[in-house]
């Protein structure tokens, strides 16, 4: 079996900010329902018509690693839309000479994985460049959604009950 996803970006920051701009996924990744703040917490994460997924923070250690496990989740543009279920999204992060390393891995991603190609892309664009910036300047590039597409506080809510309906029918 091939190694998990894994990327690794060095940012001019403090390891407390690199972890304090991770933990502001809206402000990197995209609009969030939810809470990233305490293990335990829940948040969705979703792409209208594309994807969904439900996380449980399950590590937090302020300026040195952070852990999401994927609860649950729905890929519309692969054969396996559970595929992310039960992975673990993780980012360690340590100082450096050069500012700080953040080392993102998105264990259960791997090659073998339908959806790997399209989903490390997507996690390269947004680490390797939204994050970094976030984390740097305090301005990142997340998804964002307008129109038809934009989903209402209410959209959201309605998706984490039904993430949280799947975790417990299991």
């Amino acid at each position: 079996m091939s190694a998990d996803y894994t990327t690794t970006i060095t940012v001019a920051a403090t390891p407390q900010q690199a972890y304090d701009a991770i933990s502001d996924v809206s402000g990197w990744w995209g609009r969030i329902t939810g809470r990233t703040t305490a293990v335990g917490d829940e948040f969705v994460y979703v792409v209208p018509g594309l994807h969904y997924s439900g996380f449980r923070v399950t590590e937090l250690e302020p300026g040195r690693r952070i852990a999401w496990l994927v609860t649950g989740s729905h890929v519309d543009f692969v054969d396996d839309k559970q595929e992310w279920n039960g992975t673990t999204v993780r980012f360690g992060i340590e100082p450096t000479d050069a500012g700080t390393a953040v080392t993102f891995t998105h264990e259960g991603l791997t090659p073998e994985g339908e959806c790997y190609g399209a989903c490390s892309n997507a996690w390269s664009m947004f680490v390797n460049g939204s994050l970094k910036t976030f984390i740097e300047t305090g301005q990142g590039t997340p998804y964002l959604f307008a129109g038809d597409e934009a989903l209402t506080g209410d959209d959201h809510e309605e998706l984490h009950r039904q993430v949280r309906e799947s975790i417990a029918a299991r």
